[in-house]
């Protein structure tokens, strides 16, 4: 109960901010209203010249009450049209620019949140949030809210219409609708239900579709193609059920309304009749009085419709928000107040690892890691000076990946600290921090655009000869050259023109633009062929030079050059030394060299 309680008084805040941003376009919506104003009047006006129409001509047989009410009939409807227009053009211009809002607010949110919130969170997923969740919320916005306040509007203009007309009758007439606001409430919270519940299958199905159709290779390769539309199908059927539930919840509401308002008008033409016929009232006032309230009840029943659009936007709402306010473990910029810039120039690059210990969070609760699990990092101390090649090796799963991903902060220590130049990296601005360091992994990452944006990635106000120069370097320059376009070339997504070396090889040009005094290289040739490792090597030798590097390697063969070799197993730090050093021990690292000769000679 509390914890419901807890979730109403958040979603509470939420429609709150919600309303506030509609509330910014108060321009906007103050047209709108006024045209919806219009629209009212305009209804209520032609329910009233049902009155004059009967009593006046057919009636009395006023021939100039036949010239004069036809043509007021054509200025209430044309009136009507042009406001209809107007309302429904300010109304959809404040709902595309909440969107708008919505996705950017939602986009920028999810770029600035950790590593470790992709980790758990699928793609198809955030994008779905973006997407369709956003799009239900336009709905909301654009169509629900804009028929809201029309329909109340139109609502208030007949209701005078009606008292105006026979206010004993309009007092009856009025007693049916409490009742009919019930189905209102009642199926509404079946709606957000089961909209939610839609959502959410509505994001697992994008994200079925962007693993299948990123992994067709695999599929195909593996001839799983009738399997994974068993499970498409699997899907789909689940989707449909949910949205099955949910037209019933929006289906049942509509026909009690019906009868109710059945209910109301029998009611009001055995009354209202009778006073007809007593005399108390003419045929002009019942009839036009009948039409006020048969055009009343229109409206009501359309609040059923209009609540269930906005409980689905509300239920939309709802997800959005719990990513915009999604906290993060690394904090803002705001959080580490100011830091002496020089602190970070090249000259100043040592870097320490102080006990650290690291285990992983859980990115939706940040102060929430299973504290009987072993450490993923345990008492780790390392000092590695301006410049030097540090080699991390050992068994895959031993902690090498999550002792460079601290660096640059993807994630944090649980206790402990890394300092560069004395400083505490958790008191440095992130963007000051990321600017030094540059990273080349395993997996080449690459945009789908020219080879120039992707190269200029690394610097963006690098200069056309800047971007070749660091090509040269890569050993980049004569492949791309060799291309239709040259560097204007657009590689594809992740790059799927481009060989693995090709792509690699890019990637360390755009690591060499960014210039950056650390650099990170994670198994950075590990997936390349021999040629194509030779050629890597040598432009990575070119992006080393001066710069305080982390290697990441099992070949041990390509880090024997280094400075400092770092043997972790299980999280610890076995031994440190350079290659002679630990082959003189004959301990860990020399086991390991030992392996890689017998499995070469086998």
């Amino acid at each position: 109960m509390l914890l419901k309680a807890k979730q109403d008084g958040q979603n509470r805040e939420r429609y709150k901010s919600l309303l506030k941003i509609i509330a910014q376009h108060w321009q906007k919506l103050f047209f709108a209203m006024l045209c919806m104003i219009v629209v009212a009047g305009s209804t209520a006006a032609s329910a009233y010249l049902v009155k004059p129409m009967l009593d006046d001509i057919f009636v009395n047989k006023d021939k100039a009450g036949l010239l004069f009410i036809p043509v007021a009939a054509i200025v209430v409807f044309l009136l009507k049209g042009l406001a209809t227009y107007g309302q429904h053009y300010w109304m959809s211009y404040v709902g595309e620019q909440v969107i708008k809002s919505f996705r950017n607010a939602l986009y920028e949110r999810i770029i600035d949140l950790p590593l470790a919130y992709f980790h758990q969170e699928k793609t198809g997923t955030l994008m779905a949030r973006i997407t369709n969740d956003v799009n239900i919320v336009k709905g909301m916005v654009s169509s629900a809210v804009t028929s809201l306040l029309r329909d109340f509007f139109t609502v208030i203009g007949l209701t005078g219409v009606i008292f105006y007309m026979d206010w004993r009758l309009a007092a009856w007439a009025f007693l049916v609708l409490p009742v009919a606001f019930y189905p209102i409430v009642a199926f509404g919270r079946r709606v957000r239900r089961f909209s939610t519940g839609c959502q959410e299958a509505m994001a697992e199905l994008n994200v079925f579709l962007h693993e299948t159709f990123s992994g067709a290779k695999v599929v195909k390769i593996f001839t799983m193609e009738d399997y994974e539309k068993q499970r498409f199908r699997d899907k789909t059927e689940k989707l449909f059920r949910l949205e099955i539930k949910s037209v019933v919840a929006k289906s049942l509401s509509s026909p009690v309304m019906e009868f109710l308002g059945g209910v109301g008008i029998a009611f009001i033409i055995w009354f209202g009749g009778s006073r007809v016929i007593s005399g108390a009232s003419t045929t002009g006032t019942f009839f036009s009085f009948l039409t006020a309230v048969m055009m009343l009840y229109d409206p009501v029943k359309k609040l059923t419709n209009l609540n269930n659009t906005i409980q689905e936007g509300l239920a939309a709402v709802t997800r959005i928000y719990d990513v915009i306010e999604q906290k993060s473990e690394i904090g803002t910029d705001e959080d580490r107040g100011s830091f002496d810039l020089i602190a970070l120039e090249p000259a100043n690059m040592e870097i320490r690892f102080n006990k650290v210990f690291f285990k992983y969070r859980d990115e939706k609760n940040i102060d929430n890691y299973d504290k009987n699990s072993e450490w993923i990092l345990n008492d780790i101390n390392l000092n590695v000076k301006q410049g030097e090649v540090v080699a991390l090796v050992g068994m895959s799963g031993g902690g090498k990946t999550s002792l460079v991903n601290l660096i640059p902060r993807f994630y944090d220590v649980i206790d402990g600290k890394i300092t560069i130049g004395d400083k505490d990296i958790r008191e440095i601005p992130l963007p000051l921090l990321r600017s030094r360091i540059s990273i080349v992994t395993q997996e080449p990452i690459l945009f789908n655009e020219s080879v120039r944006a992707n190269i200029r990635y690394g610097r963006v106000d690098a200069s056309d000869f800047e971007v070749e120069e660091a090509a040269k370097s890569a050993y980049a320059h004569d492949f791309i050259t060799g291309f239709p376009q040259g560097y204007d070339t657009v590689i594809g997504e992740l790059g799927s023109r481009l060989s693995g070396g090709e792509r690699q090889r890019i990637c360390i040009a755009r690591a060499l633009i960014k210039d950056s005094p650390i650099l990170i290289l994670d198994e950075a040739t590990s997936a390349l062929d021999i040629e194509a490792e030779q050629i890597v090597q040598k432009a990575l030798a070119n992006l080393m030079k001066g710069r305080t590097t982390f290697v990441i390697a099992h070949r041990l063969s390509t880090i024997a050059h280094a400075d400092k070799i770092v043997v972790i197993s299980n999280g610890k730090i076995v031994e440190v030394g350079n290659h002679e050093e630990l082959m003189a021990k004959g301990t860990e690292y020399f086991k390991m060299q030992a392996q890689v000769i017998k499995h070469a000679a086998n």
